[in-house]
């Protein structure tokens, strides 16, 4: 396992971060996944062993269970927490109150506390905004996210699925006032969802933040078990939650191509669509779930996967973004300089 640093920090984290969304499979939340606490211990052990030291969870997981299942994994198998960076996130809503959601100060202090409760931990390392609340002032947030870090119960703090903008104002705000910064993202990035590639990759190698991409498969997708002569195999939670949104024609491409690679190397194509993530420039650390242990082992595995230029070009060529103004007009008038 190899490590890199978070952003601008002097923080090491893997390259791959185990996501925990498939904990608890309470509510909606069923239908990704139902991984509990005996299942949970198991993956938490292949996890550890196999050298990952970055886990990723969420409040809104599953309500709150997926931190609890975490939190008692993390106890149950004595496992060392300063070896461990934990991130959790902040955002949704968490219950009847009216201000139990959002990204007010109110919600973030009480957010954390929650968290810290059910994780059975005395801090998060990282804490991020898991999307945007367009009724609190970016600079209310700022502000509330600074000094949830000087109490000592966050670490870091991070930002997913903002657009590239509003980033770049809530880190002018911060300089402006002298307030902790956010020092990385996580966005949805794939080989069928290569959005982030037009603003926020840009962004994040300006400003040197770390870049998490969650949902490197697609939802599944890419693992290989999807193709137009089996659109439904069976046994995958996109049946279910059909999450995140692609162009699907376009994606069975992208399996065509990644498949026949996968052939090559001998591996599976969701190995080859992980190796192209974690390849790609500003990549910090690839966001994998699973439900069982064989299926982690395998997408672990994709950390010894090297793409040639040869595969990577032909990868490129099935899945590269279609041009888009403004991005045309600043590649044909940036000739010359």
């Amino acid at each position: 396992m190899k490590y890199n640093f978070l952003g601008n920090t002097g923080l090491l984290v893997s390259e791959i971060c185990f996501g925990t969304m498939t904990f608890g499979g309470k509510g909606f939340w069923e239908g990704i996944g139902k991984t509990q606490q005996k299942e949970v211990n198991e993956l938490m052990k292949t996890v550890v062993d196999a050298g990952i030291n970055f886990i990723d969870t969420a409040n809104v997981y599953s309500f709150g269970e997926s931190e609890k299942l975490l939190g008692q994994s993390i106890k149950d198998l004595s496992l060392n927490r300063s070896d461990m960076v934990i991130a959790t996130k902040v955002r949704g809503k968490m219950g009847d109150g009216i201000n139990n959601v959002g990204l007010s100060r109110y919600h973030i202090f009480q957010s954390v506390d929650e968290s810290l409760q059910r994780l059975q931990l005395n801090h998060i390392d990282i804490l991020y905004v898991h999307g945007v609340d367009k009724r609190t002032p970016v600079e209310e947030t700022m502000r509330a996210l600074n000094d949830i870090v000087l109490t000592g119960k966050v670490r870091y703090i991070a930002c997913c699925n903002w657009p590239a903008w509003m980033v770049m104002k809530a880190q002018g705000i911060a300089e402006k006032n002298g307030w902790n910064k956010f020092v990385g993202l996580q966005y949805f990035y794939s080989l069928s969802g290569r959005d982030i590639e037009r603003e926020i990759l840009p962004l994040a190698a300006d400003q040197n933040l770390a870049v998490m991409p969650w949902s490197p498969l697609a939802g599944g997708f890419l693992s290989g078990k999807f193709t137009r002569e089996n659109p439904k195999p069976g046994n995958s939670r996109r049946e279910e939650f059909d999450f995140p949104p692609i162009d699907k024609e376009k994606a069975y491409d992208i399996v065509d191509v990644i498949a026949e690679i996968g052939k090559v190397h001998k591996v599976s194509a969701a190995q080859i669509a992980l190796a192209w993530v974690r390849q790609q420039p500003g990549i910090t650390s690839t966001i994998i779930g699973a439900k069982r242990a064989d299926q982690l082992n395998d997408n672990i595995q994709s950390t010894n996967i090297e793409l040639t230029d040869d595969e990577l070009a032909k990868i490129e060529e099935v899945s590269a973004l279609p041009k888009e103004y403004p991005g045309w007009m600043v590649e044909r008038q940036g000739e010359g300089r």
